[in-house]
């Protein structure tokens, strides 16, 4: 209610993100607190009087109480200090051409369903195309409450097994994609990049032809030198918007890395980076000779591949932060 409080508005959003944040539990603690009190007064009435519309009631009730618990205790699981920022996802096919590039774009629409059914905004930072099919690699900011907490689960390796729909045999193919997901990192946060650190190169975007085609070196590449890190942006026309978002995606990854170092995360960080293949997957999706996608962390199963495939990823990811929420 402050005179000036409007007139810094990025400081405002700030304020008002943090005061969703807490108004959030508070709010999801009231809802709770009232179905409880609801179902005392049905119990009391049960007990005067069981009828099956009475009890019929309190079993909805106790049933939807049930609910909002599991999930205010699911959410104490998101308790890092990143967990509540927007997240970076970028998606690496493993070796293997067609078939892996293909598989990461099936990975891609995956997570973005998964957003949009959880009410997340998405912005491709960057995409690479196949030359076939599928893509080399892309970059997706996902923006919403906890977008990282929750997607931070799905750091590894993924492995397809199918029958190929680019062999003529009709063999069975396995496939892989990597992905990594970095928290994205606000002002507040102090990420010191020196401009003699980086090497800046432009380039033509690759696309698909025709009238839309980019005719100028708009695509940005930046190395850090100090740490051998790269990153690109071409998803925009203009070479100054893909330099920001270039940037934006550098800091996150220098972030990590400082965080992984102060907190002396060695192992993990190597695991991290494990080749893109046999025995270093985190989740199989088998869609032959049988259907199954299982997670090996947890190993949480279902036979709804489509479910799956259509962004039904959050019992994976439920169970994952339940058993190692807390150490992530």
């Amino acid at each position: 209610m402050d005179d000036g409080f409007w007139n810094d508005q990025e400081k405002a959003q700030k304020v008002l993100r943090a005061m969703n944040q807490r108004k959030g539990w508070v709010e999801a603690w009231e809802k709770a607190r009232a179905e409880v009190a609801d179902a005392e007064i049905l119990l009391e009435m049960h007990d005067e009087d069981a009828s099956e519309e009475i009890k019929s009631e309190l079993e909805s009730h106790l049933k939807k109480t049930d609910e909002l618990i599991s999930d205010i205790e699911f959410r104490r699981m998101l308790s890092g200090k990143d967990d509540p920022k927007n997240a970076i996802l970028t998606i690496h096919p493993g070796a293997g051409g067609t078939e892996s590039q293909d598989w990461a774009s099936m990975l891609m629409r995956m997570y973005l369903r998964f957003a949009e059914l959880r009410g997340f905004e998405t912005e491709i930072l960057d995409y690479q195309p196949g030359e076939e099919a599928g893509i080399k690699s892309v970059t997706i900011e996902i923006k919403g409450p906890y977008a990282y907490g929750y997607l931070k689960a799905e750091n590894g390796v993924h492995r397809l097994v199918r029958i190929s729909p680019f062999d003529a045999n009709r063999r069975r193919h396995t496939s892989f994609a990597s992905v990594f997901v970095l928290p994205e990192i606000d002002e507040n946060i102090d990420v010191e990049i020196n401009p003699a650190d980086l090497r800046i190169d432009t380039y033509r975007a690759s696309g698909a032809g025709g009238q839309h085609v980019n005719k100028t070196d708009s695509a940005i590449r930046i190395t850090h030198i100090p740490t051998g890190i790269v990153v690109q942006c071409q998803n925009e026309r203009s070479q100054h918007k893909n330099k920001a978002n270039a940037m934006k995606i550098l800091a996150a990854r220098l972030y990590q890395l400082k965080l992984q170092e102060q907190k002396a995360k060695v192992k993990e960080y190597e695991e991290s980076k494990r080749d893109i293949a046999w025995g270093s997957q985190i989740r199989s999706y088998v869609f032959h000779p049988y259907n199954m996608v299982k997670d090996h962390r947890t190993n949480v199963e279902t036979s709804n591949i489509q479910q799956v495939m259509d962004g039904d990823i959050y019992p994976f990811i439920e169970r994952f932060l339940v058993q190692f929420g807390k150490s992530n």
